[in-house]
C-alpha cells in the first residue's frame, strides 16, 4: 500500500527543484497533491500535467507565501478544490547573499518575508483546518545553514533559524490536537542552480561531506514522504539533517 494514498498535501514552492521532487514523490506515493508557484508558470503548470499523469489530482496555484492574504486564500482554495489538507510543506525560498556591510534593507525584508514569514502565513492558515479534523504534518523546509550560519549569508541563516524555533514552538502548541510540525535540514543538494557552478568548487564541497557526493532533490524528498506518513506517527518538533553528514 502507498505510504500517503488518499491524503491532501500542499508543497510551496514547487515548480522545480526540491520542491518539484517532493510533490512528484508524494503523488508517487498516492497523495492528491496541490502546489504553488510564483515565478514560473510554464514550469509550473508543465508539473500539474505531470502529476496529473500520474493519477491523482493535482493542482497548482499561482500564490506568493510571503503575501499573508494570498496564503490564506491559497489554504481556502486548496480545501474547497481538494476537501481536506493532511500535508503542508513550506519549501518556499530564496536567497539574497551578501556580506553584512553590504546588505541592503531590502534585501533582509525580502528574505525573511518569503523563507519565514511565509510559514507564518500558510501555518496559520492551515493548522484552522487541521484542528478540526485533529490531524496534520506540517514540514518546514529550513537548512543547515540555519544550524551553523555562514558568511555572506546573514538573511538566509536569520530565516532558516528562525524556521527552526517556529516549527519546534507549532510542535509544542498543535501537538494535543494530533498536528505534528517537524523541519528538514538540507545541506549540499545538486540542483539547477549548484550546477551553474564550476567543477572544481563543486568536487571540494563534496570531498568535505563524509558520504562524499552532494545530495539529490531525492532524498529530500524522501525525508518528506517519511514525515508526511504514518511512520513518523510520534515523531514531532524535530529537525532531519539531509546532509551527508556534513555536519557531524
Amino acid at each position: 500500500m502507498k505510504l500517503l494514498n488518499g491524503k491532501t498535501a500542499l508543497v510551496t514552492g514547487a515548480s522545480k527543484g526540491i520542491g518539484r521532487s517532493i510533490a512528484l514523490k508524494f503523488a508517487e506515493q498516492g497523495a492528491h497533491v496541490a502546489f504553488t508557484y510564483l515565478s514560473s508558470v510554464e514550469q509550473g503548470k508543465a508539473l500539474e500535467a505531470e502529476l496529473a499523469a500520474r493519477g491523482i489530482k493535482a493542482r497548482g496555484y499561482r500564490s506568493d507565501a510571503a503575501n499573508y492574504a494570498q496564503a490564506e486564500k491559497l489554504i481556502a482554495d486548496v480545501v474547497a478544490e481538494f476537501g481536506t489538507l493532511d500535508i503542508l510543506v513550506n519549501n518556499a525560498g530564496i536567497t539574497m547573499d551578501n556580506l553584512l556591510l553590504r546588505m541592503t534593507e531590502e534585501a533582509w525584508d525580502r528574505v525573511i518575508n518569503v523563507n519565514l514569514k511565509s510559514c507564518f502565513n500558510t501555518v496559520k492558515a492551515a493548522s484552522k483546518v487541521m484542528m478540526k479534523q485533529k490531524s496534520g504534518s506540517i514540514i518546514n523546509m529550513t537548512s543547515v545553514v540555519g544550524i551553523k550560519g555562514n558568511a555572506g549569508q546573514a538573511n538566509y541563516a536569520a530565516s532558516k533559524a528562525g524556521i527552526i524555533g517556529f516549527t519546534k514552538s507549532v510542535a509544542l502548541e498543535l501537538g494535543s490536537r494530533g498536528i505534528r510540525s517537524n523541519a528538514i535540514a538540507p545541506g549540499f543538494i545538486e540542483t539547477e542552480m549548484t550546477g551553474k557552478l564550476d567543477e572544481k568548487t563543486v568536487q571540494s564541497w563534496r570531498d568535505a561531506i563524509p558520504l562524499k557526493r552532494g545530495g539529490k532533490p531525492e532524498d529530500v524528498a524522501d525525508a518528506c514522504v517519511f514525515l508526511a506518513s504514518d511512520m513518523s506517527a510520534y515523531i514531532t518538533g524535530q529537525v532531519i539533517q539531509v546532509d551527508g553528514g556534513m555536519l557531524t
